[in-house]
């Protein structure tokens, strides 16, 4: 699967919410999500655009892998995800292959449906908050146009092309923690 994605920081969630809702979407839940990512001992994942993380939500445990985004104007990438019976063994595999945590992520996420797009609403503990819009594909081929059909939508919420960020999460609280450390030693 291909998840093209656009995210957005946002100052006024409620105000947000009461647009997305003017617009059409339907309220499909909410969502409290913990995220921890790990690192290969192999190859850096920050080097190469990748992700691997276990998400915790709802007592239920998936483990996702994300490949390097595939423009430079969005989030899209490939993504793979199955869903982990045993948590504990989970983790007790990737520790003896090497792999190792490097952060985690907590969000509370509010998710609405509009036609092919689905879009969260989070508040990230530790960043702020931010509006993600994404459709889901299986053919990568085209997927440019569903990229510009996201741009046309958020546009409507008033939220500008050049303000959106294709820093994922993890990108952000990593830069985050290098800045509180660096500016620790100065």
């Amino acid at each position: 699967m291909i998840e093209i994605e656009v995210k957005a920081p946002v100052e006024d969630p409620k105000l947000m919410e009461r647009s997305i809702i003017e617009l059409g979407a339907t309220p499909i839940g909410i969502e409290a999500q913990t995220d921890t990512y790990y690192n290969a001992p192999y190859r850096d994942f920050g080097k190469t655009d990748e992700a691997l993380r276990i998400r915790v939500e709802d007592g239920k445990s998936t483990l996702t892998y994300k490949g390097p985004k595939m423009d430079m104007v969005s989030k899209t990438r490939k993504e793979v995800q199955t869903e982990i019976k045993d948590l504990d063994s989970m983790g007790n595999i990737l520790s003896s292959l090497g792999f190792f945590p490097v952060a985690t992520v907590s969000k509370k996420r509010k998710n609405f449906r509009i036609g092919d797009f689905y879009i969260s609403l989070d508040e990230v503990r530790n960043l702020g908050n931010f509006i993600e819009v994404e459709i889901t594909v299986k053919d990568p081929r085209n997927y440019q146009e569903k990229v510009e059909s996201i741009f046309k939508f958020i546009a409507k919420l008033g939220i500008k092309r050049e303000s959106t960020i294709r820093k994922s999460y993890l990108e952000m609280i990593l830069d985050l923690d290098n800045n509180i450390c660096s500016s620790v030693v100065e």
